[in-house]
């Protein structure tokens, strides 16, 4: 599909005119079906095998290329002839409802490297190594309050997995943690497909409640600096010219959400994993030096969305696995499809908790790969190794099939984890 800047949404399943010189492929709806837990949809793996990209009639905007190996997602993620830009405010192939809006991760270079340089050095592996005592600290004052349960039973994802990493962002960020019922609303409205909330809802949520919410805390920061990373971006705003307005609120509030929003949602799938798998869980205990590998297992084989999420859109002519794909064609990766690729691993299915050769791409790849990789993989450590020595009898408090998750969300997730001990 060429982008254009028509603001009328495309209704969902209504059938696209393939683009001129575009090969007549089967056009498949798209999403394939309903997510279950943490599993893939079978189509992925037959159209895997199938040919390197496949045509998909998306939920919104039209038709679009889909992406399923492993080398061709990478292809499309580090080539910068596929823009995130062109897709801001335009009617593109899409899951969601609503439009993509402006935001570091919805930026090409340079302006997405300009703002990424700003926070940079706040997530180097030496600089998050820092908080891992008191990342500890709080792993072990939020077991301590689920321990305090009479009847030995707790969610795990509400008590521990969410509040975690939500804790320790608010204190990088310095935000105040009591304000997390309300920004974790906004952010859960903003992030959602479009089917539980409308249109307006996610509108207002992530252009009106969030932006209003943030520009009071920055105020704050200007009124009285402290040593965290807002103040930083307000000095990099005011003081050296670096950012604009707007800019420095944008970024505020992606690294708000997104500083917490994924490794809660990881975490409890990790554990959901482990736990429904109940020999993982055990060996993981018996054996907690295998942590460093099973945690990069885990981030392989659980997908971090539902579906395929971020379109780019071809700004010239480019060959992707042999398929041509033209100029304004929007092309989908979905990198959870690509951490299953027999031509990359050896048993794609299996959960190996020592597999050693792990090159996945959970956390993307090229310009876009996620900043906060080493801040989420201390998390993930803390979390896992701080439950398997302090509550090795931990297990689900329900069959696993009976574990709820979240519907209408960009990020798969569980929406309780009810367990015993």
């Amino acid at each position: 599909m060429t982008v254009t800047d028509d603001h009328a949404s495309t209704e969902p399943g209504q059938a696209a005119v393939p683009p001129p010189g575009c090969p007549m492929h089967q056009v498949m709806q798209y999403p394939f079906g309903e997510p279950v837990a943490t599993e893939l949809h079978a189509k992925y793996a037959e159209v895997r095998e199938e040919q390197a990209l496949t045509r998909v009639d998306m939920s919104y905007g039209g038709e679009a290329w889909l992406a399923t190996r492993h080398a061709d997602i990478k292809t499309v993620l580090a080539d910068p002839r596929f823009s995130r830009a062109a897709t801001v405010g335009k009617d593109v192939p899409r899951v969601r409802k609503a439009f993509e809006e402006q935001n570091i991760v919805s930026m090409d270079d340079p302006e997405h490297a300009r703002l990424r340089k700003l926070v940079a050095k706040a997530f180097t592996v030496r600089r998050v190594e820092q908080i891992r005592p008191r990342a500890q600290e709080i792993a072990d004052e939020l077991l301590d309050k689920l321990l305090a349960s009479p009847d030995n039973t707790g969610d795990l994802a509400a008590q521990y997995a969410w509040m975690l990493p939500i804790t320790v962002i608010c204190e990088m960020l310095d935000v105040p943690l009591e304000d997390h019922y309300k920004f974790r609303g906004w952010i859960d409205t903003w992030l959602t497909i479009g089917d539980e909330h409308t249109l307006e809802e996610m509108n207002e949520a992530r252009f009106e409640k969030l932006p209003e919410y943030m520009s009071a805390l920055l105020a704050e920061r200007r009124a009285a600096p402290g040593d965290d990373l807002l103040s930083a971006l307000v000095a990099a705003r005011d003081e050296e010219d670096r950012l604009s307005e707007e800019e420095l609120i944008t970024m505020s509030i992606a690294l708000l959400a997104t500083g917490h929003h994924t490794t809660a949602n990881q975490l409890a799938n990790h554990l959901y994993i482990l736990l429904s798998r109940r020999e993982e869980w055990e060996r993981l205990v018996a054996e907690p030096e295998l942590l460093p590998t099973a945690i990069e297992e885990l981030l392989r084989v659980t997908p971090l969305s539902p579906y395929s999420e971020n379109t780019r859109i071809a700004v010239e002519d480019i060959e992707v696995g042999g398929q041509l794909v033209k100029a304004g064609e929007a092309v989908m990766v979905f990198p959870a499809v690509a951490n299953r690729d027999p031509r990359v691993f050896e048993r794609p299915e299996e959960l190996d908790l020592t597999r050693a050769h792990n090159p996945h791409i959970a956390f993307g790849h090229g310009i876009h790969h996620c900043l906060g990789a080493p801040l989420a993989r201390l998390e993930l450590q803390v979390a896992l190794g701080t439950l398997l020595r302090r509550l090795p009898t931990l297990e689900l408090a329900v069959p696993a099939e009976e574990v709820p998750w979240k519907r209408d969300h960009v990020v798969r997730g569980v929406a309780g984890l009810p367990v015993r001990w």
